[in-house]
């Protein structure tokens, strides 16, 4: 990331915590699941090690959700996930939410959040759209869905486009989270493959946090 662009996430406003993100730089997407259920998830994944969380807009009760969270859990960075226009943006950023995601390239909402001084991972699939929304001013780009593109397609990119930050999100699993980081990713967003549907279901807490825990221990290797 260069000076200028860093410096501007970094202000005081910023309530981001770089700090945290770096000793776990992953992303966990929750989708779907009630207040009280994410309350469950986000004590064991605090416990875990793991700070950054981003609850989808299209979530019932979303901007509630990540509100409480942002007041609840003030360790941890809350986000606000499949941002697709200005009034999601202005909702998550009314929320609290400390970061937006996005699944697509939407000029107005990258703006918007880089004048605001909010951490932005705008979603691209090609290099033309990888480049756009950095040039925009994304703190890291998204690259959505990763699934078919996989580890090989973040090596290639990330020659000619070095100085972009990457999150590939979609395909990041416990089998493979190693082999994004060796190719140099700035993190990973990762959803069901974190949040497993089985575990959250019959609440069972010691399973998930030994999935966590085994997560944790392959990406520090």
């Amino acid at each position: 990331m260069d000076k200028e662009k860093y410096s501007n996430y970094m202000s005081p406003n910023t309530s981001f915590s770089f700090e945290k993100y770096a000793q776990m730089p992953v992303v966990g997407i929750i989708r779907g699941y009630d207040l009280e259920t994410v309350k469950w998830i986000a004590d064991s994944y605090q416990a875990c090690g793991f700070f950054t969380l981003e609850i989808t807009m299209n979530t019932a009760g979303a901007t509630e959700i990540i509100s409480a969270l942002v007041k609840d859990y003030p360790e941890m960075n809350i986000g606000a996930g499949t941002v697709c226009n200005l009034k999601d943006y202005q909702n998550a950023r009314d929320a609290g939410a400390q970061f937006i995601v996005t699944p697509i390239i939407d000029e107005a909402v990258i703006k918007a959040a880089v004048a605001d001084k909010l951490p932005i991972f705008p979603g691209a699939y090609t290099p033309s759209e990888i480049y756009k929304a950095w040039s925009f001013g994304a703190m890291a780009v998204k690259i959505f869905p990763a699934t078919q593109l996989g580890v090989s397609f973040i090596k290639d990119i990330k020659g000619p486009l070095k100085q972009i930050k990457v999150l590939p999100t979609g395909g990041v699993a416990l089998e493979n989270i190693r082999s994004f980081f060796e190719v140099g990713v700035y993190g990973v967003g990762m959803g069901s493959s974190l949040f497993p549907k089985n575990l959250i279901g019959l609440k069972d807490t010691a399973g998930l946090k030994e999935h966590f825990l085994a997560i944790k221990a392959e990406l520090k290797g």
